[in-house]
């Protein structure tokens, strides 16, 4: 099978965090004998043709140089709602549409997969395609959704037009059916693959707490910091990982100090995708309180290395990952205190290091790269045989 992938996230070098989990499905697609090509937005000027790790891949101009900085910021978002940003956005999907529209003329392509609706699926959508195309949703293009009314009539266009589409969890599904007037039913669920090669050992315990993520208010990593002083008032002053950046980093650096828990919280910055398992290594705990995620994928890494996971309740995708028991927890929203009794369990019940490691040999066997691309190439066949979709026990 050919197929162009379009996306808006794709690495631009060797241990860049854009769309590193794409390029890891990518390149289990094309391990598996299949041809690919991705589709992806060029960066400040950096665009056009190359070979990365001998897959194909074209990054598309879409505007001047000093304005090609809508995509691997996390704020396409926020900059398409400026008149300018708006602009920016308009001319990549139309230039993508274009670019899609030129390999499936060359004969190149027998199927598209977008990676996230907009903008992927909607230039898919425009392309007119004589190819079926498949869609996938990963968290922020959902959001997208419950918010914008304009966005949801292109939406539902898009998503209907689509020869199948799949979802990273069964929330952004549910909430993706609801919004968009699609079936829930039709929905596949289907993560992206995990690197479990670097995922290899078994955590030992006594580093403390760690959590990954980029610092924002989603991530409600305050509620965090307000469970480890809560900790420490019960003489429980565990050391506490930050692993990652972002716009909410001084003031939890702020917040950290004013609660007296300074000195036993290391804030480490972004670090490269294959240094994550050296960052959670020897965790005894790996805390998730973040609202709405796609899935979390940090919390199904920590799983992989035996560590025990708290998540919010409320978090979204996590729950696929997460249980309410054994090794995992998952608190009332909003709740430190909660938050605070369920990491103190976890850290001091070695049973639940037991179990982690049990549920992390599972989910590494569902979500290894090779097992996630075959998932996929049953979706492509039925999409271009013009069938539905494989069902989730298929």
């Amino acid at each position: 099978m050919n197929v162009a992938c379009v996306t808006h996230a794709y690495p631009r070098w060797d241990g860049d965090v854009a769309g590193a989990f794409i390029e890891r499905f990518i390149l289990a697609l094309a391990g598996r004998g299949h041809g690919v090509h991705v589709i992806a937005p060029a960066d400040q000027g950096r665009g056009g043709k190359e070979l990365r790790h001998r897959v194909p891949v074209t990054r598309v101009r879409y505007a001047p140089a000093r304005w090609e900085t809508l995509a691997y910021r996390g704020t396409m978002v926020a900059a398409a709602r400026s008149p300018g940003g708006l602009l920016a956005a308009t001319s990549l999907v139309a230039r993508q549409s274009r670019a899609i529209a030129r390999l499936c003329r060359e004969g190149q392509i027998d199927l598209v997969h977008a990676q996230w609706w907009i903008p992927g699926g909607v230039s898919a959508w425009l392309a007119r395609l004589s190819r079926p195309y498949v869609v996938t949703l990963h968290g922020t293009d959902v959001t997208l959704l419950e918010r914008s009314r304009p966005a949801r009539a292109l939406a539902r266009r898009v998503l209907r037009g689509a020869a199948a589409v799949t979802a990273v969890s069964s929330f952004l599904a549910e909430r993706a059916a609801h919004t968009a007037g699609l079936d829930a039913g039709k929905i596949l669920v289907q993560p992206m693959p995990l690197d479990v090669r670097a995922f290899s050992h078994t955590s030992k315990g006594g580093a403390g707490v760690v959590t990954v993520g980029r610092l924002s208010k989603q991530k409600r990593l305050d509620l965090l910091l307000d469970a480890m002083a809560e900790l420490k008032r019960r003489g429980r002053a565990l050391p506490l990982t930050i692993v990652g950046d972002g716009e909410e980093r001084h003031a939890l650096e702020r917040r950290a100090a004013e609660l007296g828990i300074a000195t036993q919280t290391r804030f480490i910055g972004e670090v490269p995708p294959t240094r994550i398992p050296d960052a959670i290594d020897d965790a005894d705990v790996f805390a998730f309180p973040a609202v709405g995620e796609g899935l979390g994928l940090a919390a199904a890494e920590a799983l992989l290395l035996g560590v025990p996971v708290v998540a919010a309740r409320d978090g979204g995708g996590v729950t696929d990952v997460v249980p309410g028991t054994g090794p995992g927890r998952l608190i009332a929203p909003g709740d430190s205190w909660a938050l605070a009794q369920a990491i103190d369990e976890l850290a001091r019940d070695a049973d639940s290091r037991r179990l982690a490691a049990e549920l992390g040999a599972d989910l590494r066997r569902r979500l290894e790269p090779d097992a996630v691309a075959q998932r996929f190439e049953a979706v492509y066949r039925q999409a271009l045989e013009g069938k539905a979709p494989p069902s989730p026990d298929a």
